[in-house]
């Protein structure tokens, strides 16, 4: 089923971050924890520190209405930098891989594409944009490739 989550970056406080949001909205979390450790090692990365490996990679809470709050930690020692304002993404869930390929470039026209949609070893077809307006924005779709 298609669905749209809002998508938050932190820098190694996501846990507490939704610990927080989890008393506060009274739900449970859709599934453990990932964490960086659970991500396959790239190549052309550096090893992960032992305390990034115990970083969130990527966490779901439900909170009000059926929308879903979505996180992970930005890794300095990946290059990524954190600005406020530029953390949180909008993330949408499409059913198809056809509607997600039409979502992604009518949105990313005129805009900075970050990440082409590309198969991710979590098994989704996943990319990122920012569109014309600078307004962050994440394609995932978990249909399985036709």
């Amino acid at each position: 089923m298609a669905r749209t989550s809002t998508y938050l970056n932190f820098m190694g406080n996501t846990e507490e971050a939704f610990e927080f949001y989890r008393s506060v909205f009274r739900t449970e979390y859709l599934a453990p924890i990932h964490r960086m450790s659970d991500a396959p090692p790239a190549p052309e990365m550096p090893p992960l520190s032992d305390r990034e490996k115990r970083m969130v990679m990527h966490i779901e809470l439900p909170i009000v209405g059926g929308h879903v709050l979505m996180g992970t930690d930005a890794l300095e020692s990946m290059g990524h930098k954190l600005v406020f304002g530029r953390n949180v993404s909008i993330n949408l869930e499409p059913d198809t891989r056809v509607e997600a390929e039409r979502l992604f470039h009518a949105l990313s026209a005129g805009g900075e594409v970050t990440m082409p949609l590309t198969d991710m070893f979590w098994g989704a077809y996943f990319g990122s944009f920012l569109d014309k307006f600078g307004v962050q924005w994440m394609v995932n779709c978990a249909a399985p490739r036709p």
